[in-house]
């Protein structure tokens, strides 16, 4: 950790201390006229730095960034989350709270950084990260309306929710539930209108960062990996989150209709996942699920304080089985591709169900997410797009064209190194070799940060 902090302050990784509104950005090439929406994206952007020692990337102030595109033109916005946290440090003039417990330890309203990622549901855009409530932005100016708890929603929710495609549901998840590092997990569902029907808590076997979960259209799956929190361990100034692979890893799998009463555990090798492509049953009823998997978690140390070795430290491309008709011993993982990387997504419309296509940024060079990977899952063929050396490409979210899966674009963040600038580009998906189709230059840094949305017009409120 003490090694990895300075370095999220450098580079695209530092923040900037700029807001902007640019109302017509140049564009090279042509954006499609069928694309007509907006790009929101989030990550962590610290106002002011905190003491390196006890510094993470995951715990920078989230900063949202809106890129707005129709008639061929593009319009981009970015503003900081004013969460708690935030507003106490502008007010103090420097940063309060560091470290996993820094809001609660410094006495700031214990409200989250909304740092991750970003969800549409019921008409509101929701900043989100995994420890805390939503925070509602107004989807036009980014502005902060506050805490959303939809009338009584617990916290803490999570950065991942799984939107379904065909009830209109939002399932969430959460850890921790009990309080700060404690072993218990939760699930619920949000109805499309935003009410909460329904709200379960259950216990775990220790306390894990679980930070993505696998919907399908009857399960939700629970992967209980071994990176563990404990708050003994962090008030002996050790880590808040360490890996322990010597535990093993918990899959817990539940039915949606009846949760709770349905849950069952199966056993797996300690591996990690921080996140999931997409999952779905076949018709014999397994859980598939892809996802990116780690034989250790990057970002994080062991439990005394030693790291995992590089080459453990990579994701690829892994389908897990589940077979609820057999025994607790029945879960199987086979790698999908040979490329490593992270940030899997898929055409939405598809979430939960059997899916063709999918994309993950890849490391082509061994470090840096530098190349856009295209991966059709029927043929196992992968189209891809790579940037030059130095360069790095952020998550890439898929916009629709037509109804058919796969059929649109997808939208990316570049990061031009010897330019020290940024630009968005926008893919043709059924021709990602060929490069982008627009490429559209930023006057200001876009850091490094987690994840995106799209919403298409004529989503309420959003304008250029």
């Amino acid at each position: 950790m003490d090694d990895a902090a300075p370095f999220f302050s450098s580079g695209n990784y530092a923040p900037i201390d700029a807001e902007h509104d640019v109302a017509d950005l140049p564009v090279r090439g042509e954006i499609p006229r069928g694309l007509r929406g907006t790009l929101f994206r989030n990550g962590p952007n610290p106002q002011f730095l905190p003491d390196p020692a006890r510094h993470h990337w995951f715990l920078g102030d989230g900063m949202v960034h809106g890129f707005t595109l129709g008639d061929g033109r593009a319009a981009w916005r970015n503003r900081w989350v004013r969460t708690d946290k935030f507003l106490a440090e502008r007010a103090a003039g420097r940063a309060l709270a560091t470290g996993f417990g820094g809001a609660r330890d410094s006495g700031i309203a214990d409200t989250g950084v909304a740092n991750t990622s970003l969800a549409w549901h019921a008409g509101k855009l929701l900043a989100l990260e995994e420890a805390h409530l939503p925070w509602a932005l107004d989807p036009a100016t980014l502005e902060t309306r506050g805490v959303e708890d939809f009338g009584g929603l617990p916290r803490p929710f999570t950065a991942h929710p799984k939107a379904d495609p065909v009830t209109g549901e939002l399932v969430f998840f959460g850890y921790s539930v009990a309080g700060p590092l404690s072993a218990g997990m939760a699930w619920g569902t949000l109805s499309p209108a935003g009410a909460v029907t329904r709200y379960e808590r259950f216990p775990v076997p220790f306390c894990a960062m679980v930070h993505d979960v696998a919907v399908t259209a009857h399960h939700v799956l629970f992967p209980l990996m071994p990176l563990t929190g404990s708050l003994p361990r962090a008030m002996q100034g050790g880590p808040a989150f360490a890996w322990e692979p010597e535990l093993g890893g918990h899959i817990g799998l539940l039915r949606r209709d009846a949760g709770i009463a349905s849950l069952r555990w199966f056993r797996a090798e300690a591996c990690y996942a921080f996140h999931v492509l997409n999952a779905w049953e076949d018709a014999s009823g397994r859980v598939l699920a892809d996802v990116m998997e780690f034989a250790a978690p990057p970002l994080f140390p062991r439990a005394d304080g030693s790291a995992s070795p590089p080459a453990a430290t990579r994701a690829y491309l892994t389908r897990w089985t589940l077979d609820p008709a057999a025994g607790t011993d029945a879960f199987r993982r086979a790698r999908l591709d040979d490329l490593p990387g992270e940030f899997p997504r898929i055409d939405d419309r598809h979430a939960g169900l059997p899916n063709r296509f999918g994309t993950y940024m890849g490391q082509s060079r061994g470090e840096g997410l530098d190349t856009l990977a295209w991966c059709d899952l029927g043929t196992g063929a992968r189209r891809h797009f790579t940037v030059p050396a130095g360069d790095a490409l952020s998550e890439a979210v898929f916009a629709p064209r037509g109804t058919t899966e796969g059929d649109g674009w997808l939208l990316t963040i570049a990061w031009r190194a010897a330019e020290a600038r940024s630009e968005l580009l926008v893919l043709d998906a059924a021709d990602v070799a060929a490069g982008p189709v627009a490429t559209v230059a930023l006057p200001g840094r876009v850091p490094h940060g987690f994840h995106g949305t799209w919403v298409a017009e004529p989503a309420q409120g959003v304008t250029g």
